[in-house]
């Protein structure tokens, strides 16, 4: 038998939608306010993001954004025209390219990351409890609240 979904499962999921949507949209905003496109700002984060021993090259960035690898190369020949990353030929391989990002593109990715970091304390919170809220309601589809330690482990 198939699991039923209710109608509060589709609220708490797309009140979660509603939220996560809520936040793109505000850094959508910042991104074209400062004066570069929404993928362009992604792009630079996931490249100054990169978790630790990942090379900053095309193939990693593209994975970290999900797009296609030309789609990645496009963004970076954009933001590398307006002054925002590098292309670093690497040394044991002349063929691999490595990414850097510039001065400038150091400091527009840290304004929009504090203006993110703030819209994040503001609004954080309901996006936080609407995640809890779908993830408690898949984990136990009674509707009860999620047990103390079931919190905890959710917000690891």
């Amino acid at each position: 038998m198939k699991p039923s979904v209710t109608q509060a499962d589709y609220q708490s999921l797309a009140e979660l939608r509603y939220q996560i949507r809520r936040f793109l949209h505000f850094s959508e905003q910042a991104a074209h306010e400062a004066g570069i496109e929404p993928h362009q700002h992604q792009l630079m984060l996931a490249l100054k993001g990169l978790p630790v021993g990942t090379r900053p090259r095309i193939r990693e960035l593209a994975d970290r954004l999900q797009i296609q690898h030309h789609s990645t190369v496009e963004l970076v020949n954009r933001l590398a025209a307006g002054g925002y990353v590098r292309r670093h030929r690497m040394k044991e391989d002349r063929r691999e390219v490595s990414l850097s990002l510039t001065k400038k593109g150091e400091k527009i990715l840290r304004e929009l990351s504090l203006h993110h970091q703030e819209e994040l304390r503001l609004r954080g919170p309901a996006l936080i409890a609407a995640l809890l809220r779908a993830i408690s309601r898949s984990k136990n589809p009674s509707g009860a609240e999620p047990r103390p330690a079931e919190v905890r482990d959710l917000k690891k």
